[in-house]
């Protein structure tokens, strides 16, 4: 498979990130991201069995997987159920424009030109319009509060992304170590620090799919696709995420389109296609 099939797999599962994140907003975000990553690390159980040499991987390396996987999922789930989801979802979703903007500042050899600042300040635009427009959405139960952690999760992801090219070359399958470290980190900061709590049969079957499909295999499908493509490049093509993602968020809230909201989605992957065009 090429890069650009990895990514689009793996954009493909993140779209319906938000939409199980909004679904399982009641339970306690540690216990929440625990759960998903273990899940999405077991995964890579059957190779880590036949080869346990897969998983060593230097500290720093490992250190730079636990700030991706479990920062950005905990910030993300906090936004979702402290912001108006469908606004702190379009915010999250900043992170590939981040990718782009970021590249020439933590990749050796990349530049950045005025397309791509105005790029940067028309999806920034689009993400402004976004938050002003949860005006009554904020008023009805959700916290304007909850777009700081939105914005913080686009930037660790963003980070992450181009980071692990920085780091020395570690197999695919060292992504599983990353979730399950993660996962537990998650799992203990549970214990210490949230309520317990009883999972119904939904609830656990949504766990599930959360952890096989986005925050299980489109780990390994991401990684695979930044080994083999251009970060700036794939970064862009995650402009899809946020249309499709947005659309099945929608459905499932029943939240109708506003103009706000329509506005934002426009302008924000309207800079991802200058982006591309600034390549």
């Amino acid at each position: 498979m090429s890069s650009t099939l990895y990514a689009l797999a793996a954009i493909a599962l993140w779209a319906t990130l938000a939409s199980l994140g909004t679904s399982l907003s009641h339970l306690p975000p540690f216990l929440l991201t625990g759960l998903a990553l273990m899940i999405g690390s077991a995964m890579s159980w059957p190779l880590v069995l036949r080869n346990p040499r897969v998983w060593a991987v230097p500290a720093r390396t490992l250190a730079l997987g636990v700030y991706g996987l479990f920062g950005f999922h905990f910030l993300l789930f906090i936004a979702l159920r402290l912001a108006p989801p469908v606004e702190a979802n379009l915010v999250n979703y900043l992170w590939p424009l981040f990718m782009v903007v970021l590249a020439p500042v933590l990749l050796p050899g990349m530049s950045l030109r005025a397309l791509h600042i105005v790029a940067a300040l028309l999806g920034f635009t689009g993400a402004a319009i976004a938050i002003l427009g949860a005006r009554g959405a904020a008023s009805g139960g959700g916290s304007y509060w909850g777009f700081l952690p939105a914005l913080g999760s686009a930037f660790i992801w963003a980070s992450y992304s181009l980071w692990t090219q920085r780091v020395a070359a570690f197999s695919t399958t060292a992504i599983g170590l990353f979730g399950l470290v993660s996962g537990a980190l998650s799992l203990v900061c549970h214990a210490l620090l949230e309520p317990s709590v009883a999972l119904s049969a939904r609830d656990w079957l949504l766990v599930a799919l959360c952890g096989l499909g986005p925050l299980g295999a489109a780990f390994f499908f991401w990684d695979m696709a930044l080994k083999r493509g251009d970060a700036r490049q794939i970064g862009i093509l995650s402009y899809i995420t946020p249309l499709a993602s947005t659309a099945l968020l929608m459905l499932v809230t029943q939240r109708p389109l506003s103009w706000t909201i329509a506005l934002a989605a426009v302008l924000i992957i309207s800079a991802a296609v200058m982006g591309t065009r600034a390549r």
